[in-house]
């Protein structure tokens, strides 16, 4: 026997249902954070590249894969 079972909710709604804490203040804590240090110069190339590495299961090819995607969105489209 199959049973499927399908549920159309928004990503709040399965958290809620979940029980899961809501992280959106933490979050927009953390990019407000970031995005204060990247205008200032507090956040190096090199800082940036040690946090995507750690972000990375794939190290190097992985970097590499997220530099394309980053590069491809910085082009104007055209």
């Amino acid at each position: 026997m199959k049973v499927t079972i399908e549920v159309e909710c928004t990503p709040e709604e399965a958290r809620r249902a979940m029980g899961l804490p809501d992280l959106s203040p933490l979050h927009d804590h953390y990019l407000a954070r970031m995005r204060e240090a990247m205008d200032h110069g507090g956040v190096s190339p090199e800082a940036i590249n040690a946090m995507m590495k750690n972000w990375a299961p794939m190290g190097d090819a992985s970097i590499d894969f997220w530099r394309t995607m980053f590069n491809a969105a910085a082009k104007p489209a055209g």
